[in-house]
């Protein structure tokens, strides 16, 4: 590389700069690999440090890797290291089974190669408590216990890398030459670990950039400067989550820092912290994001044309071919033809007349030896004994179940048979039996419990083939499991079942003349085979009499078997080879079979060793498991023998492990008599049985030769001899020669069955009468898996030979011998590529050290996420590996496979040790680990995602275009001529009926004054307290003497000035209401501010100071108690008490009367401000004249019918925007009722709320969505109780929902449908809309119609579109109508840029014109400039006249087809997001709410989440309301989620606990406070992951 002698930190600022603009180019696809590197050589050029060549000494080829400058050792010498190495071992294990010397030495050079360049990863930050580890059961496998043969050198460790602060210097972004590197990860060997404190540094970051963009480090040495957390800012946010109550807390209106200068719509908050600018930067997390973003600076491995486009439609396309994709060259292949199957004279004419031959004549002679836990015989089964219990058991089945009449079972009926592993006696005598029955015997495990893995899957095998007996073993029944009244359970899913004993005491004698019926092989079913498929259905092969029988010749010619021989059977013998081999076959050649069960396997791994060597057995069968678990305990016998065999059957002889495997035993066993040539693997699968078989060899002739394939050319289906690169080589041994009288073919794997070319690999397809017939009683499955016909290239059939599919993925090689390189059902296809799961689960062993997991739990598995198989791997994790340890191991593992396999893997998962699911002899259930996986019920300790390595075919970013406004914009498009204008407009406010004397007034006072004159005695307020008892009313009298006694005691004791501002610090209640009219009274402007929370000083107290200090408030009007917590020593923690403005308490004031009540001189004249923090954390405050207020108080009365008779209720916080005008101005201007309900009241009541509706026969009612959310999620399981206390909600006929964002539909479709029961109509729930600039702009109504729902579609959304689509289309969003626009108010929808009106049905900005707008911000500098920019703003063309108020809401409006009163047709507004709270990433605009409710339903223990964005990474912050042990189950189906339905990676998934996610007092989310105490590491979070 052009700067390897270059000290990039000497570089001049400038220089630095253009490299990492160069860098940035380069991740983000704007510039080539080529382009970059000349670029950069260019720009270093100048100062390259040339260095002279070094003389020549011996000249050697260069060491092959850049890090090693030594030449490598002589392959001598390594061995005598590594033999060195092995005398004196460690006691780590290690399982050679999985073990292939050749891929651990690649997986070892793949991995130095990143040696290089160390990079720290993020690791993910756990809280302690959530990694509880389950305790070892007894089944840890016997590799633990047993000490290993091999044991593989630990890495060296880098000695500078032992302090905890040595990473800190490491942050080095690695150069972005290697285009290669699909993973995040594979420029780097060894990651450092972040310790849990760390020292306050950062990377450099150069703020002029939008990300901020590192500048390249190469030597430790240089210092990173510690960057000053909030350098203008110095007030720290106040703390959010300081007290965090496992309820929702007390409600918290935060401003996010003391600016509380408003901003310009344009800079939304987001963009002023997208550099990090005012928050603690020096914070742990940070550092953290830091880190992942350097990670992820790296190019990807596809270039940007690569990338999937996104069309009109933005549907993913499929990436164009690499041209340099190997492609088949050879010709087609030629079907293989086995020898014909010879005829021999004495061949039964069906397998059980061999067994009643044998029986009769050689009775004495041994069938069957059990062994016992120990490994020693138990019993010895003969033929004789095996002939007569068989032709008992089948004369019972046949005549003694059931009445004399009425027999149970007639031959052809189905019947499972459960047995298990350890008795193989009585599995026989039941095979044999029905096999004379005529039944047709399907074996199944046994089942131990109701949560077996794959227990009802078992169910829909004994479905399928119609079972309804199972035949069992004394001793197995007792075991199994019972209900407490001693019934066998009733399995998931299994067929009700009847169990029959076959134990030979319960069994018949058959008569003299009864004999059983043996006729000659047909092909009616003999017997039925399970077999579970990749989805995890298990399914019934169905096996025929006749193909039985020729499967058993054909296995007899092939391995050549003799009458009279011994063989040692160690596999299962209910199915496939120990069925084939150790059941049948030997039945057919009279030979005595030593059975080695399972479990004498665990205890003793050297007893079919042993059993060989005793009974000079002549054929073993065997798995690699079994080779290798003898090796382990080989120490412990030295007189063994393995002479006598002159086959050892390897059934799984076709896993990319099972060559080393063989090889090693054989070295180990060779000086034990074992020769090279009975090593003999096999390939067999269930539907075509025994596909290939190696022949034992002549002693002394070469052994065949291996195929070194190439990983890469596999991967894309195509044979190439591996030469260049052995790190990326597959090394596979020959499975023999196809099998005696059957054809094989090899077709495409996918698609119609073609035939492949001889360079191919394929699916091998056979044609022989020994194979299965069909997937029994699933006709469709059989159809397409027993009777195919190849075609050749031109799509025509190549004869009429029906062919049967074996799931191998092999070809043929070189003297016809068949290779198998994998399974079907292990194949994950990736981006059009085929990996082999057993190859990446060889792979993941390969990395050093496995000291961290066990070697035989690893799964394997794909799942699809957005549109391609993503891969995941999960692995149980060793009890006492540590955090560090398995960080490291899981991030090498993705390097190891990234190298060899060119694959990006999608999630790596460890769990506790013994949690996966176990199939019935030990090995992982596959299907169930995914199923477990996607479900969230996994439970890892562990977790790491590598989204934004391997998803590569996200749609491309959108580019903006320019806007450019001009006449000509209305014909471009800004507006579609023939569309009208998108505006709408409530009915006009009118003049008010003569009768009502209100509108004399102006002024609320001069309404309170005539009120109090005219109908002294009305009760205008009722105030509830928890129990629903009235503990406070007003009439409107009472109402005007304590305004009078409060404006008195302003000018009295506070001597305040006419037009001063006074701040209200009350709990909702009637107290608030005097003081405001009291303000008025005294001529001065009140400020309602929220109270502090007593038990939350430190967090709310803050805000109040700040509102008082922004307001200038002259004085303070609150209550004693409040007065008492703002002087209290808990206040003077966290704010300065000691500088309060004047604090007067109302409670008891003298009776006073102010000289005058003051009286504005114009309508102009500020009544109120309004103060509310914003969900971004902003505090605005408004100011609402006089005029603003009755306008305001008018147009609710017009639009909810308000007069004096009406009765209200209202369960709203009264301290700003429509809750606070309903609460304190609406009664007095219209003269109606108000029933006052506290909202805290609820938490501790729930039903209050709903019960005063019933109790008081309410009409009317507004709450907040905090309410509505408290009483479905509190009261929603209750409502019969509900109704059996009375509650009746048929009065009300409007509840409207008082709020600033877009309708929540699914809480009110929830509350309605729930509270449905009790009386409450459908068409009950609506909701209103109100803003900053305008606290009403909608509100449902009396009259008019209902609101409507609209469903769009949200991918057009993002690009700012509106589409509309029906119900239930993907991708829809349902959007409701936000109430009716109230009267005098008019809208507009604008687009934001240009500021031009859009037409109907398009998405813009909500731009508001009426009389009670708010008059503008209320700022500490008055800047002018933005409130003409928010509340006097005109178009840029159509009507240039009229001033509006921007909203800063994006909205659209639509005409529909229902009339409003008028009965003109009804123009709808429709409320999208805030514009100040979307999010900006890949060019697209996301609003945070779809993506929190996609979040939401990922998982039922996600309560409620929250997502933000940081220096471009989305982070999703979700609260966990299960057990811990979930959380990270949540981690990748939040990614999952969230990638398939808004197309986006998470950067960072954090996990905290309820109530930590802030939320204002209008129920909204708060998610800027969010973000600045996750970037202040003061959430305390249960887990955070960072996805790579």
């Amino acid at each position: 590389m052009a700067d390897r002698g270059v000290d990039l930190s000497a570089l001049p600022k400038e220089v630095r700069d253009q490299l990492a603009e160069l860098d940035l180019e380069l991740s983000e696809g704007d510039i080539t690999q080529k382009g970059y590197e000349k670029k950069r050589a260019k720009l270093l050029a100048p100062y390259i440090i040339h260095t002279p060549p070094p003389p020549p000494q011996n000249v050697q080829p260069p060491a092959p890797s850049s890090s090693s400058h030594a030449p490598p050792p002589s392959s001598s010498s390594r061995y005598r290291e590594r033999r060195a190495r092995r005398t004196h071992r460690s006691g780590g294990t290690r399982d050679d089974r999985y073990r292939s010397d050749i891929h651990t030495e690649a997986v070892q050079a793949a991995l130095a190669k990143h040696k290089e360049e160390k990079m720290a990863l993020p690791m993910p930050t756990k809280r302690r408590s959530t990694y509880v580890q389950s305790p070892i059961e007894t089944r840890t496998p016997p590799a633990v216990r047993r000490q290993s043969s091999v044991v593989a050198p630990q890495p060296q460790v880098n000695p500078n890398l032992q302090s905890p602060e040595s990473w800190v210097n490491h942050i080095v972004q690695g150069s972005s030459t290697s285009s290669s590197a699909s993973s995040t990860l594979s420029q780097e060997y060894k990651p450092q670990y972040q310790p849990l404190y760390q020292p306050h540094h950062q990377p450099q970051y150069q703020p002029q950039h939008h990300y901020s963009t590192l500048v390249q480090l190469k030597h430790k040495d240089i210092p990173l400067l510690p960057l000053t957390a909030h350098s203008e800012n110095s007030a720290p946010p106040p703390d959010v989550t300081a007290v965090a109550p496992p309820a929702r807390g007390p409600r918290v209106d935060l401003p996010s820092n003391a600016v509380v200068r408003g901003m310009s719509r344009g800079q939304s908050r987001s963009s002023m912290m997208e550099t990090a600018d005012g928050v603690p930067v020096s914070s742990r997390v940070s550092t953290k994001i830091q880190q992942l973003l350097n990670t992820l600076k790296r190019p990807k491995r596809p270039p940007l044309s690569d990338f999937f486009t996104d069309d009109a439609e933005e549907i993913v396309e499929v990436p164009q071919p690499d041209p340099n994709t190997p492609k088949p060259e050879g010709r087609q292949i030629i079907p293989v033809k086995g020898e014909p199957l010879g005829v021999v004279s004495n061949w039964p004419p069906a397998l059980q007349a061999a067994l009643a031959r044998w029986g009769a004549t050689q009775g004495k002679s041994p069938a069957l030896t059990a062994l016992d836990i120990t490994g020693k015989p138990l019993y010895t089964l003969t033929y004789g004994k095996l002939w007569s219990r068989s032709v008992k058991l089948a004369y019972t089945l046949l005549n003694k179940l059931g009445t004399k009449n009425e027999q149970i079972l007639k031959p052809g009926d189905r019947v499972a048979l459960v047995y298990p592993n350890s008795d193989p006696g009585m599995f026989w005598v039941a095979f044999y039996g029905c096999l004379l029955a005529e039944v047709i015997p399907v074996p199944i495990e046994v089942p131990l419990s109701r949560k077996d893995a794959g227990i009802s899957q078992v169910g829909f095998l004994l479905g399928s083939c119609g079972v309804g007996l199972a035949l069992t073993s004394e001793i197995c029944l007792k075991g199994l499991p019972k209900t407490p009244t001693g019934e066998i359970l009733q399995f998931k899913g299994w067929p009700r079942m009847k169990w029959v004993i076959t134990d030979s005491k319960y069994l018949t004698k058959p008569s003299k003349d009864w004999q059983p019926h043996i006729p000659t092989a047909n092909t009616d079913p003999a017997y039925i085979e399970y077999k579970a498929n990749k989805e995890g259905t298990v399914v019934g092969v169905a096996v025929s009499k006749v193909a039985m029988l020729t499967h058993c010749q054909s296995l007899t010619q092939a391995c050549n078997y003799c009458e009279g021989e011994t063989l040692v059977n160690v596999l299962d013998f209910k199915k496939d080879m120990g069925l084939w081999h150790g059941v049948l076959t030997a039945v057919m050649n009279r030979i005595h079979t030593i059975s080695v069960p399972y479990a004498v396997m665990k205890a003793c791994p050297l007893s079919w060793v042993q059993r060989v060597h005793i009974h000079k057995a002549r054929v073993a069968l065997v798995k690699c498991r079994d080779l290798h678990w003898a090796m382990m305990a080989h120490r412990e016998q030295r007189d063994i023998s393995l002479a006598s065999l002159r086959m050892l059957i390897v059934a799984d002889g076709a896993n990319p492990w099972s060559v080393s495997s063989c090889d090693a035993f054989l070295s180990k066993f060779q000086s034990h008599g074992l020769k090279p040539e009975v090593i003999c693997p096999c390939a067999t699968s269930p539907e075509a049985m025994t596909v290939a078989i190696r022949r034992p060899g002549v002693p002394g002739a070469p052994l065949p030769a291996r195929a070194i394939l190439s990983m890469g050319g596999l991967s894309y289906g195509v044979i190439r001899v591996n030469t260049e690169d052995k790190n990326s080589a597959l090394t596979v041994q020959d499975v023999g020669h196809i099998m005696p009288g059957a054809l094989m073919c090899i077709v495409k794997p996918d698609g119609p069955p073609q035939l492949c070319k001889t360079d191919e690999i394929g699916e091998i397809i056979i044609n022989s009468r020994a194979g299965g017939n069909m997937y029994y009683g699933l006709p469709g499955l059989t159809k397409n898996t027993f009777e195919v016909i190849p075609v050749n290239a031109n799509g025509v059939p190549i004869g009429e030979i029906p062919f049967v599919r074996s799931g191998l993925l092999g070809f043929v090689g070189p003297g016809s011998l068949i290779f198998v390189v994998g399974k079907i059902e292990g194949l994950l296809m990736v981006s059009g590529r085929r990996h082999n799961a057993d190859d990446l689960v060889a792979t993941a062993l390969a990395v050093e050290p496995v000291k961290t997991v066990y070697r035989g739990r690893i799964a394997v598995f794909s799942v699809t996420v957005f549109y391609d198989e993503r891969v995941v791997i999960v692995a149980e994790q060793r009890p006492d590996a540590s955090e560090e340890d398995s960080f490291q191991w899981m991030s090498r593992v993705l390097q190891a496979i990234d190298s060899i396999h060119q694959v990006g893997l999608y999630c790596l998962a460890l769990v506790p040790a013994n949690t996966l699911p176990k199939t019935p002899l030990g090995g992982i259930h596959i299907s169930d680990t995914k199923q477990f996986f996607l479900e969230g019920n996994l439970h890892p300790c562990n977790i790491l995602m590598c989204p934004h390595t391997c998803v590569t075919n996200l749609p491309k970013p959108r580019q903006k275009q320019p806007v450019g406004v001009g006449p000509a914009s209305v014909m471009v498009g800004n507006l579609v001529a023939g569309k009208r204008i998108a505006q709408a407009a409530g009915r006009d406010l009118g003049l008010i009926e003569d009768q009502d004397l209100v509108r004399k007034h102006q002024y609320l006072t001069e309404a309170l004054q005539w009120r109090a004159q005219t109908d002294p005695d009305h009760v205008l307020y009722i105030l509830l307290n928890a129990k629903g008892v009235t503990v406070g009313t007003a009439t409107c009298i009472q109402l005007h003497k304590r305004a009078e006694k409060i404006a008195a005691a302003l000018t009295e004791k506070g001597s305040i000035n006419t037009g001063e501002n006074v701040v209200l610090l009350y709990p909702p209640g009637i107290d608030l209401i005097a003081a405001f009219y009291g303000c008025l009274y005294a001529g001065c402007v009140p400020v309602n501010v929220r109270p502090p929370h007593p038990q939350n000083l430190a967090a709310t107290l803050p805000t109040v100071r700040m509102i008082i200090d922004v307001s200038k408030a002259a004085c303070i009007l609150t209550t004693q108690n409040l007065m008492r917590t703002l002087r209290s020593k808990e206040a003077a923690a966290s704010v300065n008490v000691k500088t309060w403005p004047t604090i007067i308490d109302t409670d008891d004031l003298p009776r006073r009367r102010p000289p005058q009540i003051y009286k504005p001189p114009t309508a102009e004249m500020i009544a109120y401000l309004d103060f509310s923090v914003s969900t971004t954390g902003m505090l605005t405050g408004v100011k609402i004249s006089h005029a603003a207020v009755s306008a305001l108080c008018r147009s609710i009365k017009l639009q909810c019918e308000l007069y004096s008779s009406r009765q209200i209720a209202i369960c709203l916080d009264p301290y700003c925007g429509l809750g606070f005008v309903l609460w304190c101005l609406a009664s007095v201007y219209s003269g109606h009722q108000s029933i006052l309900i506290p909202p805290f009241e609820l938490e501790t009541s729930l039903s209050l709320w709903l019960s005063t509706l019933s109790q008081y026969r309410i009409r009317d009612t507004f709450c907040s969505y905090s309410v509505m959310e408290l009483c479905t999620k509190g009261l929603g399981t209750q409502t019969d109780l509900l109704k059996a206390r009375g509650v009746n909600l048929s009065c009300v006929r409007s509840c409207v929902v008082i709020a600033e964002e877009r309708p929540r539909l699914a809480l009110t479709h929830s509350f309605s449908k729930l509270f449905k029961d009790v009386g409450l109509s459908s068409r009950a729930v609506s909701t209103a809309f109100g803003s900053r600039v305008n606290l009403a702009i909608c509100l449902q109504g009396t009259t008019g119609p209902d609101p409507c729902t609209v469903y769009v579609d949200m991918k057009s959304l993002r690009h700012d579109r509106v589409r509309l689509v029906e119900r239930g289309a993907p991708q829809s969003l349902p959007l409701m109508e936000s109430g009716k626009i109230l009267p005098g108010v008019r809208v507009i929808i604008v687009n934001p840029e240009t500021r031009g009106p859009l037409g109907d049905s398009h998405l813009g900005e909500i731009w508001v014109n009426s009389p009670h707008n708010a008059s503008g911000y209320y700022t500490i500098y008055g800047e002018e400039s933005l409130q003409a920019d928010h509340f006097n703003t005109k178009l840029s063309f159509g009507d240039p006249h009229t001033l509006w108020a921007r909203t800063g809401y994006l909205g659209f409006v639509k005409r529909t087809e229902l009339l409003d009163a008028s009965g003109d047709r009804h123009d709808a507004l429709f409320v999208v997001g805030s514009l100040d709270e979307t999010l900006e990433l890949r060019g697209l605009r996301y609003h945070p709410i779809d993506i929190e409710t996609s979040v939401s339903r990922a998982h039922r223990s996600i309560a409620e989440s929250a997502v933000f964005t940081w220096t471009n990474l989305l982070v999703v912050v979700s609260e966990l309301c299960g057990s811990e042990q979930d959380a990270l189950d949540l981690v990748p189906l939040i990614t999952n989620v969230v990638l398939e339905e808004h197309h986006l990676i998470v950067g960072v998934v954090v996990i905290v606990d309820p109530g930590v996610i802030p939320i204002n007092s209008r129920g909204e989310k708060q998610r800027m406070h969010l973000r600045d105490s996750f970037l202040a590491d003061q959430l305390d979070p249960i887990y955070v992951a960072y996805n790579m």
